[in-house]
C-alpha cells in the first residue's frame, strides 16, 4: 500500500495540463522571492561576464576593425565603392562562441536546478531541506553534466550533415566539377538533408529535456538522461512535452522579438558614443548592431527561463509519480 509520503496520481478524468499550470505556478507564487533573486543574480552576472568577454574580444579584434578602417578611407580616397569583408569577424565570431555557449550553458544549469529544487520543495521535501545552498551546489555538477552530454549527443549530427551536404552541394562549388548534377533528384535529397538532420535533432532534444530536472532530483548524468527518454517516449510523455515545448518556444521567440524591437533605439546610441570614442566607424556598427541583442537576450532570459525550468520539472515530477507510487 502507498505510505503517507506518497503522493496520489491524478485522476483519470481531471485535467492533467491544468493541474500542471495550477503546480507551475504555485510554486512560483511560493518561492518567488527566491527565483526572483536566482534569476537577478545569475542574469545579472552572465550579463556581466557576457559583456566583458564581448569587450575583450572587440579589443583582440580591433586589428580588423582598423583594417576595414583604412580600407575604407582609401576607397573613398579614389571614389570608389567600398563593400568590407565581414568573413573574418565571422571566423573570430565562430571560434569564440563556445566560450558563450558556456556562459550560458552554466548560468541555466543553475537555474534550473534552483527551480527544479523549488519544485520538490513544494512535493517531496521540506522547504529548508530543499533550499540549503548545500543540496543545489551538490546537483549543479550533474546538471552541467546533463547539459554538456546532451549538446554531444544532438547537435554533431546536424553539423555534420549540413558540412557533409555543403561539400556536395554548396554554391561555391563549380558545376562541370559537382557530383551531383544541378535538379536531380539525388541533388534535392542531399540539398534537403540538413533540414531533415534538425528536425531529428529537435525531437532528440524533445527527448531530453526531462534529463536536468532528473538530474536536479538526485540522479546521475547517464541515469538521468535514461530517464527523460523513457518518461518522453510514452503516450503521456509525448503529449505533455510537445505541449508545453510549443507554446515556450513561441513565447520566447516573441519576447525575444518584441524586445529587441523596443531596444532597437539603442543602436544609433551605442554606435555614436563609440565612434566618438574610438574613431572606428565599423567596430562602433558591430558593437550598435549588437546591443539590441544582448538586452532582448537578458530580458528574455529573466522573463521565460523561470517559467520554463519551473514547468519541466514539475511534468518531470508529474510523469515519475505514478510509477514511484505503483512501485510503492
Amino acid at each position: 500500500m502507498p505510505t503517507q509520503h506518497d503522493r496520489t496520481v491524478p485522476p483519470a478524468n481531471g485535467s492533467p495540463q491544468r493541474g500542471l499550470a495550477a503546480t507551475t505556478f504555485a510554486v512560483l507564487r511560493r518561492h518567488r522571492r527566491t527565483l526572483a533573486g536566482a534569476t537577478a543574480r545569475l542574469v545579472g552576472l552572465s550579463g556581466l561576464a557576457g559583456l566583458l568577454m564581448t569587450a575583450a574580444i572587440f579589443a583582440l579584434a580591433w586589428p580588423l576593425f582598423t583594417r576595414m578602417r583604412n580600407q575604407r578611407i582609401w576607397y573613398h580616397h579614389v571614389e570608389d565603392p567600398y563593400l568590407h569583408d565581414h568573413t573574418d569577424l565571422a571566423l573570430v565570431a565562430l571560434y569564440t562562441l563556445p566560450l558563450f555557449l558556456l556562459l550560458l550553458g552554466t548560468c541555466s544549469a543553475a537555474l534550473q536546478t534552483v527551480c527544479s529544487r523549488a519544485v520538490a520543495a513544494g512535493s517531496r521535501e521540506s522547504s529548508k531541506g530543499g533550499w540549503s545552498r548545500a543540496v543545489v551546489s551538490a546537483r549543479l555538477r550533474p546538471v552541467l553534466a546533463v547539459y554538456a552530454l546532451r549538446g554531444l549527443i544532438v547537435w554533431p549530427l546536424p553539423l555534420l550533415v549540413a558540412a557533409v551536404a555543403n561539400s556536395f552541394t554548396g554554391l561555391h562549388l563549380d558545376t562541370d566539377e559537382q557530383v551531383l548534377e544541378r535538379g536531380s533528384w539525388p541533388y534535392t535529397l542531399v540539398e534537403a538533408s540538413p533540414a531533415v538532420a534538425v528536425f531529428a535533432a529537435v525531437l532528440l532534444r524533445l527527448a531530453l529535456a526531462l534529463a536536468p530536472a532528473a538530474a536536479a532530483d538526485g540522479l546521475g548524468p547517464r541515469a538521468a538522461l535514461r530517464r527523460s527518454w523513457s518518461l518522453t517516449w510514452t503516450r503521456a510523455g509525448t503529449v505533455r512535452v510537445l505541449a508545453l515545448a510549443l507554446p515556450l518556444a513561441a513565447l520566447t521567440a516573441g519576447v525575444l522579438r518584441l524586445v529587441v524591437q523596443l531596444a532597437l533605439p539603442l543602436r544609433p546610441l551605442v554606435r555614436s558614443l563609440l565612434e566618438q570614442a574610438t574613431g572606428n566607424f565599423f567596430a562602433a556598427y558591430y558593437a550598435g548592431i549588437l546591443a539590441p541583442v544582448i538586452v532582448g537576450v537578458l530580458v528574455t532570459a529573466a522573463v521565460t527561463l523561470p517559467v520554463t525550468f519551473t514547468v519541466f520539472a514539475a511534468l518531470h515530477d508529474r510523469l515519475r509519480s505514478p510509477r514511484t507510487c505503483f512501485r510503492a
